[in-house]
């Protein structure tokens, strides 16, 4: 998966894709327009977070590039690379059971916290990339 140079970009399947962990300096695109939703996106090797609408999407310590990100009323799916292990943080229904898919192997099973937060820890590294799909139980 190529980073995201333009930090943030729609996908022709209304898929959003952001991020870039190749930046050593902080790089924001904010006010980005998709389907009448405005994203805020900052990321660089420590750090990537995306808001919709003023709103919490996602966030990854250290920073990833994310393709084909959709949120739809069951859960999220998107793509994640990175270059060394992650903690990443979505957030969805508040307190609410998932399963968490890691390409096509089931993660486990996990509850939102009362704000919604999910957090998923996975092993990236070197450019590695991983499918990520959340469903709700």
């Amino acid at each position: 998966m190529p980073i995201i140079n333009e930090l943030i970009k729609a996908e022709g399947n209304k898929s959003i894709s952001f991020g870039n962990y190749e930046l050593t300096t902080k790089s924001k695109v904010d006010g980005y327009e998709m389907d009448g939703d405005i994203y805020k996106v900052k990321t660089f090797n420590e750090i990537t977070k995306l808001e919709k609408n003023g709103l919490f999407v996602y966030e990854s310590v250290p920073g990833t590039a994310v393709s084909g990100l959709r949120v739809t009323d069951s859960g999220m799916i998107f793509n994640v690379e990175g270059i060394e292990p992650t903690q990443i943080t979505v957030e969805l229904a508040p307190d609410t059971e998932y399963s968490v898919y890691i390409d096509d192997a089931k993660a486990g099973d996990m509850k939102t916290n009362l704000s919604g937060k999910l957090v998923i820890s996975m092993e990236l590294g070197n450019g590695a990339a991983a499918d990520v799909r959340i469903e709700k139980l």
